[in-house]
């Protein structure tokens, strides 16, 4: 069977997209620090009929995460589709203006967003070299693609994620291997400062299908809900 293994898995987003995936035939590989949380999400997918496992790796740990990545292919025979979006964590970090933010504020984010989705990618991108076929997805929020001054120093790194991947996509385009940056202009199920809309999560993850299953040649999906 083929698999998906999504990095950042979460009781929302994450679960939605390992049951839209899992439900057209797919395993499931769920990364994530908090190995009870993803553990308890496992849990949650057998009963629907999904079989899953969880691979416990904090994403600022390139090591670990990478070792995760190698045993959920093990596991699963191969990984098919990489799905990147750890950004709940992200809104432990401090919020920063343009005028408050010192480099230290990005760098975090940077760190957490961006070099955790390459390292991720290093580890996955030769294997789907090799067979000539995969999907890539990475998620970011809004300030990837709208001023958001409250939250700049998380929107730059996003930013850049956003810019990353869409040259990916450009670059691999031909391999038979997909890339795409998907950018969410919603909050799921609870609002935010700044009034951005609501959407439940499983209103969002068919998007995910749709670039992996159907629209591959495109690079970028923002949902505004």
């Amino acid at each position: 069977m083929p698999n998906i293994t999504i990095v950042g898995a979460g009781p929302r987003l994450g679960l939605a997209i390992a049951r839209t995936f899992g439900s057209r035939g797919f395993d499931v590989a769920l990364i994530a620090r908090d190995r009870e949380k993803i553990e308890r999400l496992v849990g949650t997918l057998a009963t629907d009929g999904i079989s899953a496992a969880a691979f416990p790796a904090d994403v600022l740990d390139r090591d670990a995460l990478v070792q995760a990545l190698k045993g959920a292919a093990e596991e699963f025979g191969g990984i098919d589709v990489l799905e990147y979006s750890p950004a709940a964590a992200s809104s432990a970090g401090t919020l920063t203006s343009p005028t408050e933010t010192d480099p230290s504020h990005v760098q975090r984010e940077m760190e957490f967003q961006f070099y955790g989705a390459i390292a991720a990618t290093k580890a996955v991108l030769p294997a789907m070299r090799e067979t000539g076929t995969g999907t890539l997805l990475y998620t970011t929020g809004a300030g990837s693609v709208v001023h958001v001054p409250k939250a700049v120093n998380v929107g730059t790194a996003a930013a850049a994620l956003r810019n990353w991947a869409i040259n990916l996509h450009k670059e691999l385009a031909g391999t038979g291997i997909q890339a795409a940056h998907v950018a969410l202009d919603v909050t799921i199920d609870t609002p935010t400062f700044y009034g951005q809309p609501k959407a439940p999560a499983d209103q969002i993850s068919p998007l995910y299908w749709d670039l992996h299953a159907t629209y591959r040649d495109k690079a970028e999906f923002v949902f505004r809900g």
